[in-house]
């Protein structure tokens, strides 16, 4: 046996090998110690010592999710054949015969179990033909599939983009992210890919899908290859590819993604992020969708207003959207049901699905057909929720109400069906009332009360009695046979037993070999209509995204965006949909802010304390754009906003230690990523620019980087600083305006009022947000008295301005300070050292430090 593990074990390579035996996957030597470790579970060793653990096979799919959650890849190894049939091949000894049927990996998951419901779970593979970069990503549980082409410098952002579960790349490629899976690089051959994709879609030619770069080809050729790996020959569903065009969505970056917490916060998790505020959706698939809109707003203000024409008759009709959403929350999720049912795990619950979600699909477009003055998108929608009444009048009649989840036990095929397996059926429940009548003739017969015929799947039925009565049984003329005795009790068997028992084995094994055999039909049935179902799945998505929408809109008085070509931005009364769903939570108001911006007026300096809400005011506004472009309703009283091709967000600090990168090296990288990369059509936010380094470079980076935005990027830009000095920018930059976070001290204690105001900051009220924090009084005390000292000698000699001269908001101060060198050098030039007395050398030197200090 140890033998036969290790030759699977070597076809397994890095994944934990699942080795089936009996009711049990059994783990060996280090994947034994491993899984013992994250799945907490015992570990034991066989008896020549070889570490081992197991976990039940009818219970696998949890402790699957475990490992696959922790990071691991497993390998599942199965029997191919029966005890039997291998005693029948190879004698009493013969080892049943096992091979790999599946690697279970974070990107190829399809079981229900193991997937979030409202989170898709993207399988990606990348590649490089001569110096351009190919993508391919596929979610399989539902089979779409995407193909993108960038330059080296935007393949970071496609794959934040993505958020991808699993990541295949060519062995030994360079730039392969760390987390990357090296697969063959022949895999990735663009000839190789064609013929791939030619092979899966059964077509000659690809040209009805689309054109494909030879990067593309690449790519997709290495994720069919890689799905053909661990599917071992049985590929899930996959629909024709679709090319992802880049400049039809707006885009943001790996960093950006992050400060704006668009599907994940800061925190690691959900909550607390921008799709946990806004996603009303009622169904998996439509919560999907909304994050894949989110992720990937659209550039293209025809497109997005068809969304937002949806949102909008559905927002203006309560009554029927919450008819629509209470049908669209009973709909199964006929998209991954599909994928099962495609990808060779299906069972018959998945078919039920199929059939339950086609019929309401239907019936959902039939009410929305009698529906007046519908919107141009739900016209393009209803077509695709109908077309399958054929395939839902078979299921409905071929399946039981509730099918079950396993298969290998029958019962899901509906009575009247198949005539011949009624009859099979029968003949199984008549040999049972038999075997009942039997019990009771064989008590009669041998006044034991006591007697009782069981089953077990070793002997089958047998007849058991106390050990007491047993002697009963024994004699020769009875008419049973011994067959095993117990602690306690003894079995026997009977001819007119072991008769009945054969009908009810036939008969039975005739019923499960007719199910299994419709089953397949069933099935094959699906598989022939993949896509056009497909297409009913991504249609109930799409209108449930849309109600989720308009009912999110409605609950808090968010209002429908208005699109321009221009680029401006005009917001009325602006929230931040998380920090104002936070608050509310709490009985608390969000402080709504106006923000207007366009070509004349396009960099807005935004200064105030810490906690003022600078942060938040930046991001709000982002915000607003991502949720408008997405083709939604937006959290203000009024919007108006030209199209932004790219969105940028330099807000928060962090370092990247795995990379090499300081704080303020992550910042500057970021910061630089924007100034080579915005331009007019774009929005930036940064906030507090240069605050990882000192004063000196900190402000000479803040005002070259403001002046670059504003005058080479010519970006609509909010930026955000603590840097008074920047005010003077005004001066010099004409679409440049002042602005900041209103506070005020009342008391000795500071209010932060959250109101963004025009004109600049008086000052940062820094002391007092530290008070606030609870920085013990004797600190802020001695803080308090080294910022007086400080201001009196920025006053008096340019203090922290000195040396920045050649900027004219400096000059002033810098020849203060070359005022008071000059007195020094004239004072030290005109004495005689050598006359000096002790006493006057060392009174000369009290004053010179007197001169120093002030």
């Amino acid at each position: 046996m140890m033998a036969q593990y290790h030759a699977l074990k070597a076809q397994a390579s890095d994944c934990l090998l699942f080795y089936r035996m009996g009711d049990f996957f059994e783990l060996f030597f280090d994947d034994a110690r491993t899984a013992a470790q994250v799945l907490d579970i015992a570990l034991t060793s066989r008896g020549d010592g070889v570490p081992m653990c197991g976990v039940p096979a009818h219970s696998a799919e949890g402790y699957l999710a475990r490992l696959i959650k922790a990071g691991c890849r497993v390998a599942i190894a199965e029997q191919t054949e029966t005890p039997e049939q291998a005693k029948k091949r190879g004698g009493s000894k013969a080892l049943v015969a096992r091979d790999i049927v599946r690697f279970v990996t974070a990107g190829t998951l399809t079981e229900e179990a193991l997937l979030e419901p409202r989170r898709a779970n993207v399988l990606a593979a990348v590649c490089e033909v001569r110096g351009t970069i190919g993508l391919a990503a596929v979610d399989i549980s539902t089979g779409r599939m995407e193909l993108e082409e960038c330059g080296p410098d935007r393949i970071g952002a496609a794959l934040a983009r993505l958020g991808a579960s699993e990541l295949v790349c060519p062995e030994g490629w360079d730039e392969a992210p760390l987390d990357a899976i090296g697969r063959p690089t022949r895999d990735f051959s663009s000839d190789s890919g064609e013929v791939r994709l030619r092979g899966v879609h059964g077509v000659a030619t690809l040209d009805g899908f689309g054109q494909f770069s030879r990067a593309m080809l690449g790519a997709a050729g290495g994720l069919i290859a890689y799905l053909d790996h661990v599917g071992r020959g049985n590929l899930p569903l996959l629909l024709p590819p679709v090319v992802r065009d880049g400049a039809a969505h707006l885009a943001m970056d790996e960093a950006t993604r992050a400060s704006l917490e668009v599907l994940e916060s800061s925190s690691g998790g959900r909550r607390g992020s921008l799709i946990d505020a806004v996603d009303r959706c009622v169904t998996g698939a439509g919560a999907r969708q909304l994050a894949e809109d989110l992720s990937a707003p659209l550039t293209d203000i025809a497109a997005i207003e068809a969304r937002l024409a949806l949102v909008q008759w559905l927002h203006d009709d309560p009554l029927l959207r919450d008819d629509l959403r209470a049908v669209l929350r009973a709909l199964p999720d006929v998209g991954r049901a599909l994928g099962r049912v495609v990808a060779g795990r299906g069972s018959p619950r998945d078919l039920g699905q199929l059939r339950d979600g086609l019929s309401e699909a239907r019936r959902l477009r039939d009410h929305l057909l009698r529906r007046a003055d519908r919107p141009a998108l739900l016209d393009e929608l209803l077509p695709l929720l109908g077309g399958h009444g054929a395939l839902v009048d078979l299921y409905a009649r071929a399946l039981v109400p509730a099918p079950p989840t396993e298969r290998s036990q029958g019962g899901f095929i509906a009575e009247g069906y198949d005539h011949a397996l009624d009859a099979l059926r029968a003949t199984a429940g008549n040999a049972r009332r038999a075997i009942a009548a039997l019990e009771a003739k064989y008590r009669d017969e041998t006044g034991v009360a006591a007697l009782k015929i069981r089953h077990n799947g070793v002997l089958g039925y047998f007849i058991e009695v106390p050990a007491k009565h047993a002697d009963r049984l024994m004699a020769p003329d009875s008419g049973f046979t011994h067959r095993q005795t117990m602690a306690g009790a003894v079995r026997f068997n009977a001819l007119a037993l072991h008769e009945e028992a054969s009908r009810i084995g036939e008969a039975g094994g005739h019923s499960l070999a007719a199910e299994e055999a419709h089953f397949e039909e069933l099935v094959a049935a699906a598989v022939s209509q993949a896509e056009a179902i497909a297409r009913t799945a991504a249609a109930l998505a799409r209108v449930d995204v849309a109600a989720g929408q308009a009912e999110r809109a409605a609950e808090s008085g968010w209002c429908r965006p208005e699109l321009l070509e221009d680029p401006c931005l005009e917001i009325t009364g602006g929230r931040h949909p998380v920090v104002e769903a936070a608050l509310g939570a709490k009985g608390e108001r969000f402080v709504a802010n106006d923000c207007r911006l366009s070509q004349a007026d396009r960099l807005w300096l935004v200064g105030g304390p810490n906690m003022g809400g600078k942060s938040t005011f930046l991001r709000q506004n982002a915000l607003i754009v991502l949720l408008a472009q997405a083709g939604g309703f937006v959290p203000a009283e009024a919007a108006k906003l030209g199209l932004v091709d790219r969105l940028f967000s330099r807000v928060g600090a962090s370092d990247n230690l795995a990379r090499g990168r300081s704080t303020f090296m992550v910042e500057m990288v970021e910061t630089a990523a924007i100034l080579s990369q915005a331009g007019e059509r774009s929005f930036v936010i940064l906030d507090e620019v240069g605050r990882g380094t000192s004063t000196y470079d900190g402000l000479a980076l803040a005002w070259a980087v403001a002046e670059a935005v504003h005058s080479n990027n010519r970006s609509r830009c909010l930026f955000a600083t603590h840097y008074h000095e920047l005010a003077r920018l005004a001066d010099t930059c004409e679409a440049l305006s002042l602005h900041h976070v209103r506070a005020r001290e009342w008391k000795g204690d500071l209010v932060l009022l959250h109101e963004v105001a025009e004109g600049p900051a008086d000052r940062s009220y820094g002391l007092a947000v530290a008070k606030l924090a609870g920085v013990p009084a004797p600190v802020v005390a001695r803080a308090k008295t080294v910022l007086e000292k400080l201001e009196k000698g920025r006053a008096e000699t340019g203090g922290l301005a000195a040396g920045l001269g050649d900027l004219p908001l400096f000059a002033a101060a810098l020849d203060a300070a070359e005022e008071k060198v000059d007195r020094l050098r004239e004072k030290l030039e005109g004495l005689d050292i050598d006359s000096l007395s002790p006493r006057e050398a060392l009174d000369l030197l009290y004053e010179l430090k007197r001169d120093a200090a002030t």
